[in-house]
């Protein structure tokens, strides 16, 4: 945190950082450009970024969890690709630059994000039971044509194809505290609930059958494990653009390091989300600074090797 608000088009000594805000010879003129960087840009920023890093990372692992399958993600059955049709049609309505429009952006990723993931599960539904595999082809489908139909709005819209281009590489152009006033109540709702749903994804590891035999309601929670992960995914696209890999790496990591009980691992998969976006979001100003690139690319540049080699590990048992 103190590295992200130090680095940036212009640099803050650690030392001047930790002045400014413990409020140390805050009286000094000097100290004032600085002061309105750190509080008013950098603060906000990190915020933001450890919001979403967690809120991925959070719904990545309760999706693996959910679907007992290491290569699941939010991305991956379509949530944020429909959270980002859901924004971007109501980014080009023009809500007004208020505390209202920032809501409704979130609002409306979300119910984008559950449309989404609803027709997904209605696709791939076979009688009683959804497959995995079924599930998966049908997340991608849908997903893809959620893009297309992103892409086609992004087009047509009239002065922001620079800024829908940054946001769709992922890329924030919004600062301030507004952006993680918007995301926060979501995300922290979603997060807060998946948290409670450790002992619930422990069991379903097991199977729907065996879990019923447990004595647990498996509709309910899987519904709420979907909405949960659904909210969380769509506020932190609707505020921070389309990031990959962060689902996918984090969780798998936390898992091969501390095990797969979900009482331990959704909370080290989030504070993991939050250090790894951070991380990235440091990298994308330094590489080519003092132009900063999209940290959807930093993230893309570190997770596809990653998914590559899970893939060869998870293709290798079958061998």
């Amino acid at each position: 945190m103190l590295l992200s608000i130090a680095i940036g088009s212009v640099v803050i000594p650690l030392k001047t950082v930790l002045q400014v805000l413990f409020n140390s010879r805050v009286g000094d003129a000097g100290f004032s450009t600085f002061t309105t960087i750190i509080w008013e840009l950098r603060i906000p920023r990190t915020i933001l970024m450890i919001l979403a890093g967690a809120a991925l990372a959070g719904s990545g692992s309760a999706y693996q969890g959910l679907f007992r399958n290491p290569l699941a993600d939010p991305y991956l059955i379509g949530a944020a690709s429909g959270a980002g049709l859901g924004a971007v049609i109501a980014i080009t309505i023009h809500w007004p630059g208020s505390v209202f429009g920032f809501f409704v952006v979130p609002l409306a990723a979300f119910i984008g994000a559950v449309l989404t993931v609803l027709l997904v599960f209605g696709v791939s539904r076979a009688g009683k039971t959804t497959p995995v595999t079924t599930l998966i082809l049908a997340g991608v489908a849908v997903s893809s044509f959620a893009t297309a139909l992103t892409s086609f709005l992004l087009i047509n819209s009239s002065g922001e194809l620079r800024r829908a281009l940054v946001w769709l590489m992922g890329g924030s152009t919004l600062s301030g505290w507004m952006p993680v006033l918007g995301a926060a109540p979501y995300i922290l709702i979603g997060l807060v609930t998946l948290l409670s749903m450790g002992h619930a994804l422990n069991v379903l590891q097991f199977g729907d059958e065996q879990a019923r035999q447990l004595g647990l309601r498996v509709p309910l929670f899987r519904t709420l494990i979907i909405l949960a992960a659904t909210l969380a995914t769509a506020a932190a696209v609707a505020f921070t653009g389309i990031i990959g890999f962060v689902g996918l790496i984090v969780p798998h990591v936390m898992r091969n390091l501390w095990g797969g009980d979900y009482r331990r691992l959704l909370p080290l998969s989030i504070i993991g989300g939050a250090t790894f976006l951070l991380a990235a979001d440091i990298l994308s100003r330094i590489l080519l600074a003092p132009q900063e690139l999209p940290v959807g690319i930093i993230t893309a540049l570190a997770g596809a090797p990653f998914f590559l080699l899970l893939l060869r590990k998870s293709k290798q048992q079958y061998w």
